[in-house]
């Protein structure tokens, strides 16, 4: 548990013993259905997680020892879930096959193999916006939230190099430049950067990891269950909550391979995020986002993707291509050998062993870069 939480608590506690106020205790919902592993498997992950801090209330089939609200059906167990949230009767609920609505994902949170430390995957289920980019700007936010409801201050961010990754990052330079206060993690591989490669995601480098949604889905099936064969989810905190720019259930959701260690972590991830009121600081985060440009930049994004779409360019004469730029962002790629033709450039796009590549002449290729940097697909 974070010190943040810690301390927010024995506050807590000693208010309560001066004031004599000792109020309700926070609960932590489960629903116990739906597991492929069982009922007494959500039973067992409810009872590892049991402590003096919180309350468990069991949704589904309950046990001696808990609260519990009884029923044989998933839906209705969903149903009584979100009324008791709505009602404030439980602060959080840890869930399977929940369907958030578009604009919601799930903040993931796993513990990287070999050195054991912690690290956020925003995000790991829903889906954030139909398109990729904004997507992964806006799961950038909701980690950034989720990390601060953890007691992470300063949460570093690093985007994970995949499609779309170079387009997210020129976003989130413009973003940070224009106000939106958040700090990049370095990759540890020698050539650094915010874009981060796969060593850096089994070494844990920054505190939240951004991805698309399914990638993050796929990320966390192979931290969870690594070492067990697939079948069981042993490791980790689960899919983490659904978060939004204005969303306030407090839903956590769980593979249906979690196993009960994963049930435990996550009751006490639901707790954390809770009390660290991760859909307040979700709220004021994106705020602080649009207050930065937020929407200009991303309705600049879909501008630019229509125009790239309708426009027709013809390549210059071929000529020898062996210098090679990168940096620029797969999604890009076609849109930067047209810029290029544009200017009389012959260019041919290619992959290399750190990513997407502009191929282009040698004696041009100092042109080549100034020009992708002047209309924005080169930082």
């Amino acid at each position: 548990m974070s010190k943040k939480i810690i301390s927010k608590v024995l506050l807590e506690v000693a208010d309560a013993i001066e004031t004599g106020n000792f109020g309700k205790k926070v609960k932590v919902g489960l629903t116990t259905l739906g597991s492929e592993h069982g009922v007494d498997n959500l039973l067992q992950g409810a009872t590892l997680a049991k402590n003096s801090l919180f309350d468990i209330v069991l949704i589904g089939q309950g046990q001696e020892g808990f609260e519990s609200y009884e029923t044989e059906n998933e839906e209705e167990a969903h149903k009584i879930m979100e009324d008791l949230l709505d009602k404030g009767e439980i602060a959080a609920c840890v869930t399977m096959h929940y369907n958030f609505p578009i604009g919601v994902s799930t903040v993931g949170r796993v513990v990287t193999p070999s050195r054991g430390k912690e690290m956020l995957l925003a995000t790991t289920t829903g889906t954030s916006s139909t398109n990729r980019v904004e997507g992964m700007i806006k799961n950038t936010i909701y980690g950034i939230a989720t990390a601060k409801s953890l007691g992470i201050e300063k949460p570093t961010v690093g985007i994970a190099n995949i499609e779309g990754a170079r387009q997210v990052e020129k976003i989130l330079i413009e973003l940070k430049e224009s106000g939106y206060d958040f700090e990049f993690a370095t990759s540890q591989r020698a050539d650094g950067g915010a874009v981060m490669r796969g060593n850096d995601l089994l070494m844990a480098t920054p505190d939240v990891m951004v991805v698309d949604s399914l990638t993050g889905n796929l990320f966390m099936k192979v931290f969870s269950a690594f070492n067990t064969g697939g079948d069981y989810e042993a490791q980790g905190y689960g899919y983490g909550p659904g978060v939004g720019e204005d969303y306030d259930r407090r839903i956590l959701i769980l593979s249906r391979a979690s196993g009960a260690p994963v049930v435990a972590n996550s009751l006490k991830y639901a707790y954390e995020i809770a009390v660290g009121e991760v859909n307040e600081l979700a709220r004021k985060e994106y705020g602080k986002a649009k207050e930065a440009n937020l929407d200009a930049l991303l309705n600049k994004l879909k501008e630019k993707k229509e125009t790239s779409q309708s426009e027709e360019v013809k390549a210059p004469e071929k000529e020898i291509v062996t210098a090679q730029i990168a940096g620029v962002d797969i999604m890009d790629l076609e849109d930067a050998t047209k810029e290029l033709w544009k200017r009389g450039i012959y260019a041919e796009s290619g992959m290399g062993c750190t990513g997407p590549i502009v191929l282009v002449n040698t004696d041009k290729k100092l042109q080549a870069e100034e020009v992708l940097k002047e209309v924005g697909l080169l930082s």
